[in-house]
């Protein structure tokens, strides 16, 4: 199957013109000045994206695919990930996590689900784990999980700073660290650990302490929630400057904001103007995690869910409210989440790279189009593709 998009403004994510890209099955094959369809040739789509943006599909490197929370018991466990949940917020690349429940979200769980969702279009791995030291992997090694699973590129998510963790010592989370590294190493993949950070005031100390104090790289660790606090965020910029990755959290609701979290598009805009290179900073969805809202007086009153589309929407605001480039924000959703994680044919438009593309209006950079693996998710907003039970 040949498609092809004429006439786009494309950002690869830099700014490199109006384009033609030619997509060949599942890869981009030409991206030229101009292409023209010889008559009597073979079949092909062609989508007119004059007057538009086409960017790289967005990557989420965060994600409850098989659903989260449960901290306010049984009832309050939260729903698997479905497809059109990610096409609707163009998402093309997905990495999935199991978070503080390790007992009844399980490993192979996770996996059958990333497998699920790569079998209606989209890509996905795993990160090896939950909250939990020592880490449950499947083989009982984190190196064995990494080397032996295609799905699994690293480790997480590992809490810590937070009451829910298993408060980890620096030679247990470094150890997890050594073991991630070597089996990325050996497998050709990025071996690094996600890990949570949470409301204590120890912050990411002890992510610093093994830096160190060891022969662990600083960039072995992806921290995300670094937007969840003020005190965190200050810390954050601090750890970035040091060579680190920062991962900010883009689904909230207004009582963590009010309480002092960190709006992504706002901390954006904060840390570049810090000095942070705009290649350490990530941004995930946290999706379908739990998001328990509580009255003035702290008592629960509900719970929302976490939403992949927030991912894309806080890049948005990023460029419309606080002034950063396109070529800048979207970044923090393709090209830096594919270097951080070693997925070298996304997060990139280029030939020979996967066909995962946004196509966004030019006025206000609403997402029109979504095409994955060279196949057409969602066409001018209509959704051509559903997942098996939607």
């Amino acid at each position: 199957m040949l498609t092809l998009l004429k006439g786009g403004e494309v950002y690869a994510p830099e700014y490199i013109g109006k384009k033609d890209i030619l997509i060949v099955s599942e890869s981009i094959g030409y991206i030229e000045d101009e292409i023209n369809v010889p008559e009597g040739f073979v079949p092909i789509r062609v989508i007119d994206a004059s007057g538009k943006i086409i960017v790289p599909g967005f990557i989420d490197s965060h994600v409850h695919l098989i659903g989260g929370g449960g901290e306010g018991g049984f009832k309050t466990r939260t729903p698997e990930l479905m497809l059109t949940d990610a096409t609707k917020g163009g998402i093309t690349t997905l990495v999935g996590v199991i978070g503080t429940d390790g007992t009844t979200r399980t490993m192979p769980n996770l996996i059958a689900k990333a497998r699920a969702l790569e079998e209606e279009g989209l890509t996905c791995f795993v990160h090896t784990g939950s909250y939990q030291v020592p880490v449950k992997s499947i083989f009982n090694k984190i190196e064995d999980d990494i080397i032996l699973i295609d799905k699994v590129i690293g480790v997480g998510e590992v809490a810590i700073a937070d009451h829910r963790s298993s408060q980890p010592t620096i030679e247990e989370l470094a150890k997890i660290a050594a073991t991630a590294r070597v089996g990325g190493i050996l497998s050709g993949k990025a071996g690094i650990v996600n890990v949570h950070i949470g409301d204590s005031s120890t912050k990411l100390s002890l992510i610093e302490k093994i830096v160190e104090t060891t022969d662990i790289p600083i960039r072995q660790f992806h921290p995300t929630h670094i937007n969840r606090n003020r005190e965190l965020f200050e810390a954050g910029i601090i750890f970035a400057k040091k060579g680190g990755y920062v991962d900010f959290t883009t689904s909230t609701v207004q009582r963590f904001l009010d309480q002092g979290e960190v709006k992504c598009s706002k901390g954006l805009k904060m840390i570049l103007d810090q000095g942070v290179p705009i290649e350490q900073i990530t941004f995930t969805s946290d999706g379908q995690a739990s998001l328990p809202e509580f009255d003035e007086d702290g008592e629960f009153i509900g719970l929302q869910v976490g939403k992949v589309t927030t991912l894309f929407k806080e890049v948005r605001d990023a460029v419309l409210q606080e002034g950063i480039p396109l070529e800048t924000a979207i970044k923090v959703i393709t090209s830096n989440p594919a270097a951080v994680l070693k997925l070298k044919k996304k997060g990139h438009l280029r030939v020979n790279s996967d066909a995962d593309l946004v196509i966004l209006t030019k006025e206000d950079l609403t997402i029109d189009s979504v095409i994955a693996r060279g196949k057409v998710m969602i066409d001018q907003g209509e959704i051509k593709i559903k997942g098996t039970f939607e």
